[in-house]
């Protein structure tokens, strides 16, 4: 079975982050893939400052990556780049961990003046890590999503139609 990972930078469960998360896993897992979620905030804390490689939350997590077909980075965009929870995170990650792998960036941001953050920030550090298929991805911003009563998110056609082709070139990417 195919296998994504999605890498989640975000800093809370609560926020629109989690709207692209929930529209990701459920668009996957109706296409018949095994999806791991790493909500790298909710790794130890200690672990990640001090790159404590044998911490077994970490070894865990760098595990659900390389064994993947796939991985989804998923970030906020603060101060006009990718979180610095994504950062500690791939920090941990053997080199080339992402060889053979499709990677597809998803940020959200509050406007389009930082858009160009996936290509200038987060893609050379994907490519470090060994990643030679990185597809463009997509760049939300906060107002295209809503927050319902029920707690979950909804994403306007424009983001869902953005995302959908970038998840549907994952797909092909990794057959």
């Amino acid at each position: 079975m195919t296998t994504v990972t999605i890498i989640a930078g975000g800093h809370k469960i609560d926020s629109r982050l989690t709207g692209i998360l929930q529209f990701t896993q459920e668009f996957l897992e109706q296409e018949k893939v095994a999806v791991h979620v790493i909500q790298v905030h909710q790794l130890p804390s200690d672990a990640l400052i001090t790159a404590d490689f044998m911490n077994q939350g970490i070894i865990d997590a760098r595990q659900k990556v390389e064994q993947s077909d796939g991985v989804i980075v998923l970030s906020p965009v603060f101060q006009a780049s990718y979180s610095g929870i994504i950062k500690t995170f791939l920090d941990l990650l053997p080199q080339k961990s992402l060889r053979s792998k499709t990677v597809l960036p998803l940020m959200l941001g509050g406007s389009y003046a930082h858009l160009l953050v996936m290509d200038y920030a987060l893609k050379p550090v994907l490519a470090n890590l060994g990643a030679t298929n990185i597809l463009t991805g997509a760049y939300v911003t906060d107002n295209q999503i809503t927050k319902q009563e029920d707690q979950t998110y909804l994403l306007d056609t424009d983001s869902e139609t953005r995302i959908t082709n970038q998840l549907e070139q994952l797909l092909g990417g990794m057959q």
